[in-house]
């Protein structure tokens, strides 16, 4: 990897170097963290800090009714937080029948919110600072107002549009009956008031306190299944890493329920296939990471589960070697495939990172799911709920099938990579079906490639959907494209600021003497900054 000052992506930003960094998809957020480090907190107290903030600047991808996932470098090994949030107790297969899928939006989508309970875990085992400080930034702009950036008022404007009649929806997001604008301030002093809390009691209140009460009380006048005792009940878990090796380099994955065991699938199957023989931008690169992220997703889609759940095909059996090198066997060098699952075993989310001088490093990602999540705000709270009940089949075969106290697939994974005996980067890239294939791409572009993080950052993407389809940002090369299509690829072009899209990529990379570089994401109103 080559830092440079220019390259032949568009690009508004450079790379930036420095020894204590923070990148996330908001400014103030990302000042939020560093104001952390600069008060003699470490990098757990920056991403924390961070992750607050943007529940508050940044409502259209995450908020304190979020989920969460983390893996952090302590200096000397690796860990793995799952804090996503399980199904109600009354979420019987019988609750939902008569449907062909789960609801999507509204109380029945919403299952326990994790998010709080991270910020306490990752606090308590590693952080330094008090946990009350980390809320300072966050309760200020809750209370005194920020200026809403150009991408989320964006984003805003459309959920306002598809969410205003959701319960409370408008009376926490919707001031003067619309969205606010570029520019405007917006206050949310609900939202300030809940965070308090959530400080003064580290998390309690939220989780079996005034705020839990609230919460549940709106669930119950609006018929949902959401009760005290569920959210009691809620427990991150300290789930350690899966991981698979390329080259020189080990990826490591927050394991099942999240999709990140996909990204770990693409690269084994690659590590079979010519992607080594091939520059960053050829055709053919782009067709192999295709063709290796379609059999992987097709596996993840079919298997994937709360992993108590995976009993008839585990990890194990998706990561096995020999499985993986049959898959890339299905690779046709010349033509797109339309791929069915495999048989593995016979019969709009915020994404941060932070590291710190002493060589503390965090990947942590926060999301509602689908934008603002569910729509259902809770009156007076600013607590607004993920909908991510409606990653659940309702196929009684499937291994995800919807049942009480059981964690639905999840999207958001952070990503974090290795050395043989030394952390390399931790990075992520927000943006649902995207993410799995973002890290694919940010992996091989800065290990294999050499690229620099803002150039990997800035490189246009593409992202597999359905059968041959695949969706191309229009800053591909039209030679590229042209290939492409001529090997049978279903192409559509999108614009680059489609953010949900195509993601919104924050990565940290490790200086081979001492320090940090840095990309942020220029699809998103983000920054990496450090001193």
């Amino acid at each position: 990897m080559h830092l440079r000052a220019n390259h032949h992506y568009p690009s508004r930003r450079s790379a930036v170097a420095a020894e204590n960094m923070v990148a996330t998809s908001h400014p103030l957020a990302a000042q939020a963290g560093l104001s952390m480090l600069a008060r003699g907190g470490n990098a757990v107290d920056a991403a924390l800090a961070a992750a607050i903030t943007l529940t508050v600047v940044e409502p259209s991808g995450n908020g304190i009714g979020s989920d969460a996932f983390a893996i952090l470098w302590d200096g000397s090994q690796l860990h793995g937080l799952n804090a996503s949030g399980r199904a109600p107790a009354a979420w019987t297969p019988d609750r939902f029948r008569g449907r062909d899928q789960m609801p999507f939006r509204g109380w029945e989508s919403v299952t326990v919110p994790g998010a709080v309970s991270a910020w306490v875990d990752l606090s308590s085992r590693f952080g330094k600072l008090e946990f009350e400080t980390l809320f300072e930034p966050a309760i200020r702009y809750a209370s005194s107002g920020f200026p809403v950036s150009p991408v989320i008022a964006t984003l805003w404007q459309k959920a306002g549009d598809q969410l205003g009649g959701q319960p409370g929806f408008a009376d926490t997001f919707l001031p003067a009956g619309r969205a606010p604008r570029a520019g405007e301030f917006f206050h949310s002093p609900g939202h300030a008031r809940t965070l308090q809390r959530i400080a003064e009691t580290r998390g309690q209140a939220f989780y079996e306190g005034d705020i839990a009460e609230e919460i549940c009380a709106y669930a119950k006048a609006h018929g949902a299944a959401l009760t005290l005792d569920d959210m009691a009940a809620h427990r991150s878990d300290w789930c350690g890493t899966i991981a698979k090796r390329f080259d020189d380099v080990t990826l490591h994955e927050i394991p099942p329920n999240g999709q990140g065991i996909a990204a770990l699938m693409a690269l084994g199957i690659l590590a079979h296939t010519g992607i080594r023989d091939v520059d960053a931008d050829d055709p053919m690169a782009a067709h192999l990471q295709i063709e290796a992220l379609k059999l992987a997703l097709r596996d993840t889609e079919r298997y994937v589960a709360d992993p108590k759940h995976m009993k008839t095909v585990t990890i194990a059996d998706l990561l096995d070697d020999g499985y993986l090198a049959s898959r890339a066997r299905d690779i046709d060098p010349d033509a797109a495939t339309d791929f069915g699952a495999g048989a593995p075993r016979n019969g709009g989310t915020v994404y941060l990172t932070a590291a710190d001088a002493s060589g503390m490093m965090v990947s942590f990602i926060q999301s509602n799911y689908a934008g603002f999540g569910s729509g259902v705000v809770v009156p007076g709270t600013g607590v607004a709920l993920q909908n991510r009940g409606a990653g659940f089949s309702l196929d009684p075969s499937h291994q995800n099938f919807v049942g009480p106290g059981k964690r639905p697939f999840h999207t958001i994974i952070p990503g974090f990579l290795m050395g043989d005996d030394a952390p390399i980067m931790s990075f992520g890239v927000m943006g649902g079906p995207m993410q799995a294939q973002g890290h694919v791409q940010m992996v091989l572009r800065t290990q294999l490639f050499g690229q620099d993080p803002q150039m990997a950052v800035d490189a246009p993407r593409w992202r597999v959907t359905q059968g041959l389809g695949v969706a191309c940002e229009t800053t591909m090369d039209p030679a590229t494209l042209d290939r492409l299509r001529a090997m049978g690829h279903e192409l559509s072009l999108e614009a680059p600021d489609n953010a949900f899209g195509f993601g919104g990529a924050q990565l940290i990379h490790r200086l081979p003497d001492r320090g940090y570089v840095a990309g942020s994401d220029p699809r998103k109103d983000g920054a990496a900054i450090g001193f």
